[in-house]
């Protein structure tokens, strides 16, 4: 750092904790260079970012406090607080938040060892966060890769990936489509995924980061995760725990074939095709 730049330390109650700038894959961009993520520019005048997080939680009274999950034994899973917030400059042009550190090892790292227990945990966060207000939070769309959103948005896409594949994949996604959802519109995360969820040290669900794509909306794509981490067994106890009927499972196997397709998901792929030519449903 030259002698005339800006002093950008953090003080306070920020002090000593490490600045994560809020990144993700801006839409339309199907990849970036290993290592490197890009950061997300949202739309004009889209309230998303650390300064709409920090306003839905603080309508849910979460803000500072972990989203509890439903009464019972275990504790609740833990979200990234932000404590600090930075809005663009000429220094770095998109917004930045500071949140509190959470200690905890990766799913992707190694799966949980009581796929059963991780799935209920799981499930218990995810109805927490459906519960909270939604009214006035970022409804889905461009920032959240229209995770929340009609997957019809993909339709062409998806159609596209799955044309060379077994038949049964596109009617899942045929399925999917015509799974309309009716009530009103709820918190979804947008990523959960195997390196949003952390294991404490006794393997049981600790906490859940990334917010970048939460929003308002469907919540059937925080769903995915029965499929992509999931075996069929624990994938009962999640759809179970969850309470998802008939339609929402529909449209989250949905969003599962669509991502397995374009990304070429071989082992996801032969899940969804094992479920559905064994009549299952999850």
């Amino acid at each position: 750092m030259g002698p005339d730049a800006p002093d950008r330390r953090v003080t306070g109650p920020a002090a000593g904790r490490r600045a994560v700038p809020a990144v993700g894959r801006p839409p339309g961009r199907r990849g970036a260079p290993p290592g490197r993520r890009q950061p997300h520019v949202p739309a004009r005048g889209e309230p998303v970012g650390p300064a709409a997080e920090r306003r839905g939680l603080r309508r849910g009274g979460g803000e500072g406090a972990p989203v509890a999950a439903p009464a019972g034994p275990r504790a609740a899973a833990a979200d990234p607080v932000p404590v600090a917030a930075g809005a663009p400059s000429e220094h770095y042009p998109w917004a930045w938040s500071v949140r509190r550190w959470i200690d905890g090892s990766p799913v992707s790292d190694a799966p949980p060892p009581d796929p059963h227990a991780f799935a209920r945990d799981l499930a218990g966060f995810l109805g927490a966060l459906r519960r909270i207000d939604a009214s006035g939070g970022p409804v889905a769309g461009a920032h959240s890769f229209q995770r929340g959103a009609d997957p019809a948005f993909y339709d062409d896409e998806a159609r596209r990936a799955l044309a060379p594949l077994p038949a049964a994949l596109t009617a899942i996604w045929t399925d999917a489509l015509a799974a309309t959802r009716d009530g009103d519109p709820v918190w979804f995360h947008g990523d959960v995924a195997a390196g949003n969820l952390l294991l404490d040290a006794d393997g049981r669900l600790a906490a859940v980061i990334d917010f970048g794509t939460c929003g308002v909306g469907d919540p059937a794509c925080d769903l995915v995760i029965a499929w992509t981490l999931l075996d069929p067994d624990a994938r009962a106890t999640f759809r179970a725990a969850t309470g998802a009927d008939d339609a929402t499972w529909a449209r989250a196997r949905g969003w599962a074939v669509w991502k397995a397709a374009i990304s070429r998901d071989a082992r996801v792929l032969d899940e969804l095709l094992a479920e559905r030519r064994g009549g299952t449903t999850g």
